[in-house]
């Protein structure tokens, strides 16, 4: 009697397995998981331009901030000279060239301030000096090899601090000769350290900048 009936109550667990829904096995191939959707607010788009800068930090009516140079002398010994000391009490013509040796500063801007130092001296001026981001030497080479004696000053920026200080930098990177940072062109005069007259050029275009030019501001 026990074994029939425990016979029967396995018989209706068979009964009811068979007859219910079969599992169902879920491959892991079937499943999905999408990664949480982050939401972030960036800040707004940021845009470089590679137009050269024209704007400059001087202006006439300005002090010139002070920076110390270099030049070779007579003797050919290496001196310094601050703005300070080149302008204080003074009349001081000061232009500035991209680069010794280059065509346009080597042929025109350059020898011409030197042709008309004596004209612009004459004016009251007391010093005319060339500044160019090159170091000493190249300087004093440039100055031997166009012949200059001691009509211009040949100021040597070569690490264009007083550049930097008024605003003229010039970026020639993407140059093929290698340029670098230099100086924009231009031609100043400087009464006691105040910019009175200033004939600033786009880069290095050669339009205002001459000794002509700054002759007829005298």
């Amino acid at each position: 009697m026990a074994a029939a009936a425990l016979s029967s109550t396995v018989s209706r667990l068979f009964k009811s397995t068979s007859s219910s829904r079969p599992l169902s096995i879920i491959s892991p191939k079937t499943l999905s998981f999408s990664p949480p959707t982050i939401s972030r607010r960036l800040p707004g788009a940021v845009r470089f331009s590679t137009a050269p800068r024209i704007s400059a930090a001087i202006s006439v009516g300005d002090k010139l901030p002070d920076a110390t140079l270099s030049y070779f002398d007579s003797s050919d010994e290496l001196q310094t000279i601050s703005i300070s000391d080149l302008t204080s009490g003074k009349k001081a013509v000061i232009f500035a060239v991209p680069g010794a040796f280059t065509p346009t500063c080597s042929q025109k801007h350059l020898p011409g301030f030197v042709g008309k130092a004596g004209e612009i001296k004459a004016k009251g001026v007391d010093a005319v000096a060339c500044v160019s981001v090159n170091d000493a030497f190249v300087m004093k080479a440039w100055k031997e090899n166009l012949g200059i004696r001691d009509e211009v000053l040949m100021l040597s920026d070569g690490n264009g601090v007083f550049t930097r200080g008024i605003g003229v930098e010039l970026d020639l990177s993407d140059k093929p000769v290698g340029l670098g940072v230099r100086s924009r062109r231009y031609a100043m005069l400087v009464e006691d350290g105040i910019v009175k007259v200033l004939n600033l050029e786009e880069g290095g275009a050669f339009n205002v900048s001459s000794a002509e030019d700054l002759l007829k501001a005298l």
